[in-house]
Formats: C-alpha cells, structure tokens, sequence
C-alpha cells in the first residue's frame, strides 16, 4: 500500500533536529511521495535542500494570503514564475489563495491571488490554494480567470468548507484534499464534505507540523507518517477500505502533480506505537 502526503512543511524549525527519523517513519508508513508547500519564496532554498536529502519530495513555490500584506509586490510574481522554472521539481504553484479571517486586505489578496493563476496558467501546473472564510470571494474569482484567461487545474488543501461550498470547488474541477481536521469528532460538516467528494478528485495530507490528527492530538507536531491516519478516517467515512482509499488517493496525487510512483513498496498491516518517538516542540 503507497500513501501521497500532498502538504507539508519540513522545513519548520521543530523538524530540524530529527528529520532523518522522521523520514524513516512516514518510510514505514508508506508514505512514497510528498508534496512540499511553500508559504513565501524565500523558503525555496531550503526546500530544495530538503528534497535533495529525500528524493521522494516534490515541492511547491508561491506566496500564503497571510503573507501578502508584509511581502506582495508586483515584482514577487517575477520571482514566483523564474523559481518555478528554474527546478524540475517544483509540481505546483502555492500555497496561494485568500484568508479572510485573519486579514482584512481583500483587495491586496485577490490581486496576488490572480497573479499567481497566471503563473499557473502559463507554466500549466496546478495550484495549491489555501481559503479561509472567502469561498464565495473566491468561487467568482477563480470563474473570472477561467472566463478571461483559462482554467487551471488545482486542489482545495486542508479543506474545511460546507458542503455546499465543496460542490462549488468540484464543479470548477479542483481537486479536495483533507487533513487531520477530518479525524476531529466536531467536524461534522468536513465530513460530509468528505462523503461528498468524487472518488477521483479525493486527496490526503497532513499540514505538517500542524493538526495532528486523533489519535496523535495529544501531540504538538504533525508529521507525515500520521497520514495514514487521515485516511483510515476518510476511508472509514466513506465506507471503503484503507487499501482502496490510499490507493485512489495516491492515483489522483500523482495525476495532479505528474509524479512518478515507486514499484513494490509495502507498508506495515497497520501504523501504532511502534513509531519511534520523536521532537514534539511547537515550530
């Protein structure tokens, strides 16, 4: 069984002092691909480094709505765009997107929010969007650039919506991903969010170092292995197995993000405490 972690952040101070351990779990987990998101570009050199100690990660350039207030100029999306082009290895576009939750720069947002599609757009990768409380902002923004300019391929990460505003992402052909959120016992309208998504537009991830999914809560930092916990929840939801659920997963992961896939990788019957303890600082 192989298992696509599709969001993390390794390179968060709290991985520094154990990620060779921590490789060796989400190895044992059956964790064969992972994609590295990236929050601003000046983390693209330290992720590189990462993906040039575990080729099993692909990465990610872009700009986090919750950056755009401090780092948005006109000249990042140059920065974005000779990044991408510059390492095979960069699959996707993000994390970009809008968080108005946090942010009142509306304007500011959507306008790095467009940029970046056009990047997108124009190098045909997907995108990676983050939205938090600006669904229905985005659903006419992104209906917008496909009238203007195109459609871009992409995935909902961490996703969190109704249902409602699932459909609305669905029918413009994103892809859901779900993180450790779906395992907590309140979430009731991600799990029907969950339910809900077709089964080839279904993805995985964690978040790390964030959201440690139950049964690990009790943890401060997420880490890839715990994926395997995502989908037991969202297989469990849906009412398949683990096996077809990862294997789905891991078919539309690398579809989305052209990946390669590894032959003859198996994973333990199940992941539990014979995880080797690890850092579980804050980042």
């Amino acid at each position: 069984m192989q298992l696509i972690d599709t969001h993390v952040h390794l390179n968060f101070d709290s991985f520094q002092p154990d990620l060779e351990q921590v490789a060796q779990n989400w190895r044992e987990a059956g964790v064969v691909r992972l994609i590295h998101s990236c929050v601003e570009p000046e983390e693209f050199t330290a992720i590189q480094s990462i993906a040039d100690r575990f080729p099993e990660i692909s990465f990610a350039v872009g700009l986090h709505p919750l950056d755009v207030e401090a780092k948005w100029q006109p000249e990042v999306a140059r920065h974005i765009l000779n990044l991408a082009q510059s390492d095979t290895r960069v699959v996707a576009i993000g994390e970009m997107g809008l968080d108005f939750f946090k942010a009142e720069n509306q304007q500011q947002q959507q306008e790095a929010f467009w940029a970046q599609l056009e990047i997108a757009h124009q190098l045909n990768l997907p995108v990676i969007i983050h939205c938090r409380d600006a669904a229905e902002t985005m659903t006419h923004l992104v209906q917008q650039f496909w009238a203007e300019r195109g459609a871009v391929a992409g995935v909902m990460h961490c996703w969190s919506g109704t249902p409602e505003e699932t459909q609305w992402f669905l029918d413009l052909g994103f892809y859901i991903s779900f993180s450790g959120i779906v395992t907590f016992k309140n979430a009731t309208a991600v799990h029907e969010s969950a339910k809900r998504v077709p089964s080839d537009r279904l993805l995985i991830e964690t978040d790390c170092p964030f959201l440690s999914p139950v049964p690990k809560r009790g943890e401060r930092r997420n880490q890839p292995a715990y994926v395997r916990f995502v989908a037991e929840r969202v297989a469990h939801l849906r009412q398949v197995s683990l096996e077809e659920l990862a294997a789905q997963t891991t078919e539309n992961a690398a579809r989305l993000f052209s990946l390669s896939l590894p032959v003859g990788v198996a994973a333990p019957d199940a992941l539990d405490g014979s995880l080797v303890e690890t850092s579980s600082s804050n980042p």
